[in-house]
């Protein structure tokens, strides 16, 4: 761990300045609702609209001069994918993204104006996934794992070390943060573990997707299969010896899973609490809050927002319904 924490903190220099520091704010409303002192770490207000933007500056920074040469190429769903492209063109890198045919839209439609070129594949993402690398092997480019890379997950991790500064004294009982294939969760839970060690790391997941997790349970990675879910971003199968595997075994200390109907319920408080729109994923961080907020009453606790990257569509069509519904009925 102590290897995976000072890459963090090298990280945690070199994608200055081109990602800030993202705010860490108290939510009144919230915190009255769920009976605790709630801290919003508000990491879709940064570039891109996603944490996603902290590994790919800092994996375009270590490969440095030679990938302007190569390029670089990628597979995501999203959210890698335009950070991948707004890093490489801050840097004059070309970035290559390829992208299963069941990525939404409007997030293709951003990669392609952050400069990005798309490769559309038919098949879920861990199809996309294996042909890039394919891609990269045959033509000599470096491919950029949206996690399965230790500069990736030390790029992730910077969000850890700025939640446990921006706490300070003041230590936090836990930070709520969603798990797809394990950079973000394993970064930021190698940086806290190190520290601010009191602090619980409460790893979540839609139900519908739960790759990482069973791999947790069962001891190993396994193919699970998964349904569609409003956590898109988090969405996609773990691969064979993916470096996040056992950095999530020791750093994640409790596991929630949270139905689409909490998600959705989730986004609905954030956008009532603060008028912020976020995707589904941040919508899983608080979802686990808002289904345990019994087991936290009295404790001060951060949430991770991911992301903001959701059509106003779809985000209409999740959050509508009754609108006087904040956080009371989440979790039924």
């Amino acid at each position: 761990m102590t290897d995976v924490f000072a890459a963090i903190m090298a990280a945690h220099g070199a994608i200055r300045p081109q990602v800030p520091v993202s705010p860490l704010e108290r939510s009144g409303q919230l915190s009255q609702e769920l009976g605790c002192e709630v801290w919003l770490k508000c990491d879709h207000l940064l570039p891109i609209g996603a944490f996603k933007v902290r590994g790919a500056t800092n994996k375009i920074h270590v490969l440095g001069e030679a990938a302007r040469k190569t390029g670089v190429v990628t597979a995501s769903t999203g959210n890698h994918g335009m950070a991948a492209a707004w890093a490489g063109s801050r840097a004059g890198v070309p970035v290559t993204v390829y992208v299963p045919a069941s990525a939404v839209r409007s997030k293709l439609d951003a990669i392609e104006r952050l400069g990005g070129r798309l490769v559309v594949v038919d098949g879920p993402a861990i199809e996309a996934e294996l042909q890039a690398r394919r891609f990269g092997v045959e033509h000599g480019v470096p491919y950029i794992s949206p996690y399965n890379d230790a500069d990736i997950v030390a790029g992730q991790g910077t969000i850890g070390v700025e939640i446990a500064e921006q706490a300070g004294a003041d230590v936090l009982d836990a930070v709520f943060v969603c798990v797809g294939g394990g950079g973000l969760a394993g970064g930021l839970g190698t940086a806290i573990k190190q520290l601010s060690p009191r602090t619980r790391v409460v790893g979540v997941w839609p139900r519908n997707s739960v790759c990482m997790l069973r791999a947790l349970e069962a001891g190993r990675i396994v193919d699970v299969e998964e349904q569609p879910t409003l956590s898109d971003a988090t969405a996609g199968a773990v691969e064979q010896g993916s470096i996040t595997f056992p950095i999530c075994q020791r750093v994640i200390d409790d596991r929630i899973t949270v139905t689409e109907a909490e998600i959705a319920a989730a986004m609905r408080a954030v956008a009532s609490a603060e008028r912020w729109m976020v995707e589904g994923a941040a919508g899983v961080a608080l979802a686990g809050l808002m289904q345990r907020k019994d087991e936290w009453r009295g404790k001060k606790v951060a949430v991770v927002l991911c992301g903001r990257n959701i059509g106003l569509d779809r985000f209409v069509q999740a959050v509508g319904g009754s609108t006087g519904m904040t956080t009371a009925t989440a979790g039924t």
